[in-house]
This record gives C-alpha cells, sequence and structure tokens, in this order.
C-alpha cells in the first residue's frame, strides 16, 4: 500500500517528545514531508501510527489462531 500521511486539519490531544535519528533518516523524511507538502513531524507520527496499528492487527490475527 503506498503512504500516505495523516490529514492535520482535526488535531487530538499531544505532547512533545524529542527523539533521536540519523542523519540520513532526517533526510529521507524531509524529502517525504516535502512530497507530501506536510510537515516532518507528520510523516513520522504517521508512520509511528500505522506501525502501531500493523502490530495490533497481528497480534489480533495470532490470538485468533491460538484461540
Amino acid at each position: 500500500m503506498p503512504f500516505e500521511p495523516k490529514k492535520t486539519r482535526n488535531k487530538v490531544e499531544s505532547a512533545y517528545k524529542s527523539i533521536y535519528l540519523k542523519q540520513t533518516v532526517i533526510n529521507q523524511l524531509d524529502q517525504l514531508a516535502a512530497k507530501h507538502n506536510t510537515s516532518f513531524n507528520n510523516i513520522v507520527a504517521t508512520m509511528i501510527e500505522q506501525c502501531l496499528e500493523d502490530i495490533r492487527k497481528e497480534e489480533e490475527e495470532n490470538e485468533t489462531k491460538e484461540g
């Protein structure tokens, strides 16, 4: 599935957290943000949320198979 950043119009409660990333990763995320006309933060947040959703689905599938 192609990457699609989340829309930022309906913002939800958020908190500030700093992270350290390799410069090469930062460069790639900056390029992706420019391509999608959105912020670096939105790209990172979208990727994390999609990854967490994938993990949740995988865990549900494993529980279904085991149960």
